[in-house]
């Protein structure tokens, strides 16, 4: 949190630039036209909400590939069976 000094008394600042949340960076990409117009067409929205999503996608591909290595070797206690009938 950025701070300024008011009369000798240290005073915290929440600084916001453009609407920005105090977690958010304002950063520059350089990207292919072609590449970003995709992805666009993909999510459906905005430069800044595609690089989001994309970024999202991005971490979260380890979480992914941690839970496919974990895949046969998790016990349940749940019946399918019984789990399916319960839906009716």
């Amino acid at each position: 949190m950025a701070q300024f000094h008011c009369n000798g008394i240290r005073c915290p600042l929440l600084v916001s630039f453009y609407g920005m949340k105090a977690s958010e960076q304002k950063i520059t990409v350089h990207v292919d036209r072609d590449l970003l117009a995709s992805a666009r067409n993909v999510a459906k929205g905005g430069i800044t909400d595609t690089i989001r999503k994309g970024l999202q996608l991005l971490a979260a591909k380890e979480a992914y590939a941690e839970l496919r290595k974990m895949r046969g070797k998790v016990k349940f206690s749940i019946d399918l069976k019984e789990l399916r009938e319960d839906k009716r």
